[in-house]
């Protein structure tokens, strides 16, 4: 947490965090249009972005989706970094369990107070499973966005988009930039 420091003639910013730019008081002198609260704000989205949850047995899209590969099926869901861009999740509408879907294809809508969201199959396939807990609580994938807050349970139908994706050290890579 950010401590505001005005005891001093220059304020300046204690960070637990130790990012050097932050406490250095000419920083802050030189740069007016940054006030103590905006640098609080900028350095909490800095460690927010670096302490993100990226498992590494799961492969990623550019839209924020995963993909937990289980043989022949797969579980899909959205990343932490997009719950909780999306903010409180409130409704999730997917209509296409039965149907087989391209990759990049919309399977559903998710709704957050902020938005409404499409969300895309990562590969292709045929959608078997709705995860029916989201329907009375979507706010799951708020609390646990990897295990009990998958949204759908699919059977690949071309293992190769498969490899298209992105790998945890990737995904992170896009989310930092």
């Amino acid at each position: 947490m950010c401590r505001i420091s005005t005891g001093h003639l220059i304020p300046r910013v204690e960070s637990p965090y130790g990012l050097p730019f932050l406490n250095n008081p000419f920083f802050l002198f030189f740069n007016d249009r940054y006030s103590p609260e905006k640098i609080c704000n900028f350095e909490k989205n800095i460690l927010k972005i670096n302490f993100m949850n990226v498992p590494e047995n799961l492969r990623y899209t550019k839209d924020h989706e995963w993909l937990k590969v289980e043989g022949e099926n797969a579980y899909i869901g959205i990343t932490d970094f997009a719950q909780h861009e999306l903010g409180d999740i409130v409704f999730i509408e997917v209509e296409t369990v039965g149907e087989i879907l391209e990759k990049h294809e919309s399977f559903g809508t998710i709704e957050a107070v902020k938005t409404v969201s499409d969300m895309f199959m990562p590969v292709a396939g045929e959608i078997l499973e709705f995860n029916e807990e989201l329907t009375g609580k979507p706010e799951i994938i708020n609390q646990d966005p990897y295990e009990k807050g998958w949204v759908i349970k699919i059977k690949i139908s071309k293992p190769g988009d498969v490899d298209e994706l992105l790998d945890p050290a990737q995904y992170r890579e896009q989310i930092q930039a």
